[in-house]
């Protein structure tokens, strides 16, 4: 491999940012996880009423919201070479504008990472090392991240919090739901504690009371034989605000960044001659 080659997979690594690591979404269902056999059979059926509500109307909330804001911190357990896990933590700022506008600004304690989408194109921009990655969109969010995964391995923790309907992709395949109680002590407001399962992963969520907001999740997949905890925090939650259009907009530093493709980091070197 030549030294462009290698310089373009480097790029498209960092692009793709966490990408690899186990996904913490209200489905809990793990994109790219390790493939794996359940160690033990899945659960059985039972969905509590109650557990249910405050789900769904964590859901219709954020579906009716026109514009939201959020920020989110993410701890995700690696393994070490002595046993014990390792933890991982990855920041992110995030704003929309249903149906097709979106801006996540991934600061990250390693390479930052950003992606802009104004509903007719999705822009991947790696500001320290001055790589930008472009592409034409569909018109609505669900289809830019589903494009941006495809393409580039692309996926963000909170993506099943911005679809269109949250609802729909969080109960497909639901297996278990209980209430567990109430807590003071996350996000900094009155939260329901609320557990699920589907054949893929054990969540545990913290709603808000009063706002029905998700302020934390945490995620163990039940392939993973280890058993490693994914977990996020949400904070800064702003619904229907206004938003500048020129907020999705990408910045004016990408014009001079370096042009990479908008493609899987294992492509080039797939596609590199030996």
């Amino acid at each position: 491999m030549n030294k462009s080659q290698d310089t373009k997979r480097q790029a498209l690594r960092i692009l793709a940012g966490a990408t690899l690591i186990a996904v913490v979404g209200t489905t809990g269902v793990a994109v790219a996880q390790p493939v794996a056999k359940p160690t033990i059979a899945p659960p059985a059926i039972e969905l509590e009423p109650k557990a249910l509500n405050i789900l769904k109307g964590a859901s219709d909330k954020l579906a009716a919201a026109k514009t939201l804001s959020f920020k989110g911190v993410v701890s995700e357990e690696s393994p070490s070479r002595l046993g014990p896990p390792l933890v991982y933590t990855s920041r992110y700022n995030v704003t929309l504008h249903r149906p097709d506008k979106l801006r996540v600004l991934n600061p990250g304690d390693g390479s930052a990472s950003d992606l802009y989408y104004d509903g007719k194109s999705l822009v991947a921009f790696a500001p320290r090392e001055n790589y930008v990655a472009r592409m034409d969109a569909p018109p609505s969010i669900d289809g830019a991240l589903e494009t941006a995964l495809k393409k580039a391995q692309i996926y963000y923790p909170f993506a099943d919090l911005i679809v269109a309907d949250p609802y729909k992709g969080l109960s497909d395949g639901l297996r278990v739901a209980f209430y567990v109680g109430e807590s003071d002590s996350v996000g900094g407001t009155k939260t329901h504690i609320v557990a699920y399962a589907n054949d893929h992963a054990f969540v545990q969520a913290w709603i808000g009371v009063e706002d029905r907001l998700p302020r934390r999740l945490r995620a163990v997949y039940r392939t993973d034989p280890v058993q490693l905890r994914h977990e996020m925090e949400i904070t800064d939650w702003k619904l229907d605000e206004p938003v500048l259009p020129e907020t999705f907009k990408a910045p004016e530093a990408t014009k001079k960044a370096l042009p990479i493709p908008f493609d899987s980091p294992t492509s080039v070197s797939t596609a590199a001659p030996k």
